[in-house]
């Protein structure tokens, strides 16, 4: 079974709400309803770091260095990794693991959006990588 696009928002939207007990048990559920292939295994591990570094007091780690305020910077990192992600030399774990941290990016500039709303209307839609 690929990965559940719902649970993976979820987890997503549990992390940015420093909810991490239930973004666990989330991910554990992503875990156990997802086929164990090599690019599964990848996003997995990048769910793993996601929410450890946010766990984390490390400063330099890359998410506690990104401004998840700023629109123009989400959408930057997101451009990066999904060059990374489509690379055809990486590895399909690496491509895994691009695919969920550009996911991220997504998923946070879409909650900028909708916290600002009222300050402008949100942008087109687009897809999660899996």
């Amino acid at each position: 079974m690929p990965i559940s696009k719902i649970f993976v928002v979820r987890f997503f939207q549990l992390v940015k709400g420093r909810r991490f007990a239930e973004a666990e048990r989330v991910l554990e559920r992503i875990r156990l309803k997802t086929n164990q292939t090599e690019w599964n295994s990848g996003y997995l591990h990048a769910l793993d770091g996601i929410l450890l570094a946010q766990k984390s007091s490390d400063s330099y780690a890359f998410i506690k260095n990104v401004n998840f305020d700023d629109e123009k910077e989400l959408k930057k990192f997101r451009k990066e990794f999904l060059k990374e992600y489509k690379n055809k030399i990486h590895a399909d774990y690496d491509r895994g693991f691009f695919a969920a941290w550009a996911d991220y990016m997504l998923i946070s500039k879409k909650s900028l959006a909708e916290s600002e709303k009222s300050k402008q209307p949100a942008k087109g839609k687009e897809k999660l990588t899996n």
